[in-house]
């Protein structure tokens, strides 16, 4: 049986061309010029799916999913009715992609901010089939599990006690669909304290998007410069403010 495959091809020829206005916020926005886009899958009023139309990715199946016609606002920003749409819509589209039986697994992500590793400013996620990579041999339960923040229908917001990367992750663990907007209430929540309240330099964050033994997880991941450790070592580290940030953030949101 064939080593199973780890490694994702960059298309560098393509990935020169991509556009960019995170840094260089004078460029010119391609999703704002909403009559010039092309290849587009599905829609919902200002919600829509597309094409990427810089597949970077060799043996992928590349979309973007672009949540709002208001180039300047956030997850954190939306109103109940447009979080609920934009969460509803992209769980709903990831799962076609997973039941279509096309990839080995489906991401589904968002990048936002200088130090996530996006390149347009424009509330946007992504939504990836890959051929011959599962992403969940790399995820561990225990990641996903940590100290209780809240819960509420069947909905476990937490701060992760063995994280993936290190120091501060956020997992938002759904029991049922039934209950997604309970799962985007606590995601915009966290997204909000991160942008508000967690550290005055956290202006990155990261949405990972998991289905493992037919569970929901979503990890929220505040982004500052990578750890050397991390990097160079593989070692990855936790802070002691864990439980100050959670009583943090029960007091600011749930007292």
């Amino acid at each position: 049986m064939p080593a199973r495959k780890t490694y994702l091809i960059f298309d560098s020829n393509i990935g020169k061309n991509k556009p960019e206005n995170i840094i260089n916020a004078t460029a010119t926005c391609p999703f704002c010029h909403r009559e010039e886009l092309t290849d587009i899958l599905a829609s919902d009023g200002s919600i829509l799916l597309i094409k990427n139309k810089y597949p970077v990715l060799i043996n992928a199946f590349q979309t973007v999913l672009i949540e709002t016609d208001d180039c300047n606002s956030d997850l954190s920003l939306y109103s109940k009715d447009h979080l609920y749409k934009v969460i509803g819509f992209g769980v709903k589209k990831w799962q076609e992609m997973i039941r279509s039986g096309d990839f080995s697994s489906v991401l589904f992500y968002k990048n936002y901010g200088p130090y996530s590793g996006g390149t347009i400013r424009h509330p946007h996620m992504q939504i990836v089939g890959l051929k011959d990579i599962d992403y969940t041999d790399n995820i561990t339960i225990e990641s996903l599990q940590g100290f209780i923040i809240h819960e509420k229908d069947g909905v476990e917001l937490n701060l992760a006690q063995e994280p993936k990367n290190g120091f501060f992750e956020f997992n938002v663990r759904l029991g049922s669909l039934e209950y997604v907007n309970q799962m985007a209430d606590y995601i915009q929540i966290v997204i909000h304290y991160l942008l508000n309240h967690f550290h005055k330099n956290c202006k990155s964050y990261n949405l990972f998007f998991y289905q493992i033994n037919d569970e929901i997880s979503v990890k929220i991941m505040p982004r500052f410069v990578t750890s050397p450790l991390l990097i160079g070592y593989s070692i990855p580290q936790i802070s002691n403010r864990a439980t100050e940030v959670v009583t943090e953030i029960q007091h600011l949101y749930f007292s």
